[in-house]
């Protein structure tokens, strides 16, 4: 069991909280393959930043607002399959209010989708494509989101499934635990996550009345951090 103090948690979404995996897939495939693309190349650099910077990178003449539209329809369509990862419900249940908060790189309105699809809460703190400025794995979003709370990045835990988030969560000064939900053991290290562990379900989190206490189960810690 590993023990870590802390005074929030912020939360990514996809991979995290929410299990969207096989939409996210079939969505940018299908938009790979009709504009000629690698489908798998497509989908691996989409994961964990704003569909924006996916569109402005495969297609950087083209009209990327309205192609990113067209992507967001789609997301925000295709809700098979998107369900709570394991635990998380539980887990941010248990948390106090003011102590958690979701930063994803999802428009709002697909996150709002989303989270309501699988059972969580919207909350007023939330942060999405549409509050920053630059995305993971720029600091931005974590650090407006820490502020959001009241805390400083230090203060709190980052929990993260893709290497620029976990990357975004370390450069704001974030301590990171890393779910190997869409990339393995090995890249969320060498990203810079402290601690790897499968999912929520091996997060327990308690309350002292001043600070969060994090019990990790099964953890692998990075040792060169």
């Amino acid at each position: 069991m590993t023990t870590i103090r802390c005074q929030a948690m912020l939360f990514d979404m996809d991979g995290v909280l929410v299990d969207s995996t096989d939409a996210v897939v079939r969505v940018w495939q299908n938009w790979a393959i009709a504009r000629g693309f690698d489908p798998e190349k497509v989908v691996r650099a989409a994961h964990g930043r704003p569909s924006i910077d996916t569109v402005r990178d495969f297609l950087p003449d083209a009209d990327s607002h309205s192609e990113n539209l067209e992507v967001e329809r789609q997301e925000i369509e295709d809700l098979e399959g998107v369900v709570a990862i394991p635990g998380a419900l539980a887990l941010v249940s248990s948390l106090p209010a003011g102590r958690w908060t979701v930063v994803t790189s999802a428009t709002r309105p697909l996150a709002e989708v989303r989270l309501k699809a699988a059972g969580f809460p919207i909350l007023p703190t939330l942060i999405t494509a549409a509050d920053i400025l630059r995305g993971k794995p720029d600091p931005e979003p974590y650090e407006k989101a820490a502020a959001r709370l009241g805390y400083s990045p230090s203060e709190c835990v980052v929990v993260e499934d893709a290497p620029a988030g976990i990357r975004a969560g370390k450069a704001a000064g974030a301590r990171v635990i890393g779910f190997p939900t869409t990339s393995n053991r090995l890249e969320l290290e060498k990203a810079g996550a402290n601690w790897v562990v499968r999912n929520c379900a091996d997060i327990a989190a308690t309350f002292d009345g001043s600070s969060l206490i994090l019990t990790l189960a099964g953890v692998k810690t990075n040792v060169d951090l």
